[in-house]
């Protein structure tokens, strides 16, 4: 079943302002119109800017950054499997980021950079492994799956023994946003929409990679150097998703494979799409894991883990002779 264009963005805006609303008010004693008048006492002013529009923003950032890294890792490697978590990427992210938590304890723009290149250094391990074992669906997703569980290592020790370097070692491994401050955000929302612009941009040649090597080279697309900079954006959007919220699992595995099936569109429409709903899906589930079970918080990424795990073992089992593994 397919689903309008028109229509999917439509409900994707509408979901995400709901999702806005339903952020700030929940639990909170005033009514939605005060929002629009700021006829809120102080008391409430600072708990709605202080505390849930920043974690509104990172939520729904970082959800819309993974389903567009997922989309477009899926597009550069042809496999509906690859998404950041699967393959390793957000792990290695993870890794630098708590190493720039270490050497830069001040420095809070560090771990996005150091999170860039840990999740570049593990998309290319991972890229390089493949092909040495033989390109295939499967040895991509073994690679990623070896890379990944090295990575968790090295942050395992180094929450181990540098226990410090993080606030919050549980919130760190399953991610979640109830540390988030509105400074994180200053230069991690334009360096999420300038690499979505890129991509944007890029669209078409996405699109003619879904049709095989041989006929985009003859298109005449450079391949390897397209598929080069789509890990690079991948690893950008990984990156500083895993600075701001820590280790989110399959975002980026279960949104693109949704948005495909109900829009059939091309990648530049899936983007878009996928940002809307990736953000929305980030954002109901972290209140979702917030409310679940009042007044205690369960961890969002514990949340996503028991949604995505079997979401995955369904695509390896029903997608077995579509995906040729």
């Amino acid at each position: 079943m397919t689903i309008s264009l028109k229509k999917m963005i439509c409900v994707g805006m509408i979901v995400s302002i709901i999702a806005l609303i339903i952020s700030l008010v929940a639990g909170l004693s005033f009514h939605v119109s005060q929002l629009f008048t700021l006829s809120i006492d102080e008391s409430a002013k600072i708990i709605l800017y202080k505390v849930r529009l920043p974690r509104f923003l990172a939520a729904y950032f970082v959800g819309a950054a993974l389903a567009i890294a997922g989309l477009t890792l899926q597009s550069a490697l042809n496999n509906a499997l690859a998404s950041p978590s699967v393959i390793g990427i957000n792990a290695g992210a993870g890794f630098f980021t708590l190493l720039a938590a270490l050497l830069f304890p001040y420095f809070l723009h560090a771990r996005m950079f150091f999170g860039f290149i840990g999740a570049l250094v593990s998309a290319l391990a991972v890229y390089g492994i493949s092909h040495q074992a033989g390109v295939s669906k499967t040895t991509l997703v073994l690679a990623g799956l070896a890379v990944s569980s090295l990575m968790s290592g090295f942050v395992n020790a180094m929450i181990t023994f540098f226990p410090a370097t993080v606030g919050d070692k549980v919130a760190f491994n399953l991610g979640g946003f109830s540390t988030v401050i509105i400074s994180q955000l200053y230069f991690a929302l334009p360096v999420i929409i300038i690499a979505v612009v890129i991509l944007l941009k890029l669209s078409r040649g996405i699109d003619l990679l879904l049709l095989g090597d041989e006929m985009a080279t003859s298109l005449g697309i450079h391949v390897e150097r397209l598929r080069f900079i789509l890990v690079i954006l991948v690893a950008l959007l990984s990156g500083v998703s895993v600075a701001i919220s820590g280790l989110i699992s399959f975002v980026g595995l279960i949104v693109p494979h949704i948005v495909r099936r109900l829009t059939k569109a091309n990648t530049k429409v899936n983007i878009v799409v996928c940002g809307l709903f990736g953000g929305s899906f980030l954002v109901y589930s972290d209140l979702l894991a917030k409310y679940l079970f009042y007044p205690y918080e369960l961890p969002v990424g514990l949340l996503l883990s028991v949604i995505g795990a079997p979401f995955f073992i369904y695509l390896l089992i029903h997608k077995k002779r579509r995906l040729k593994l």
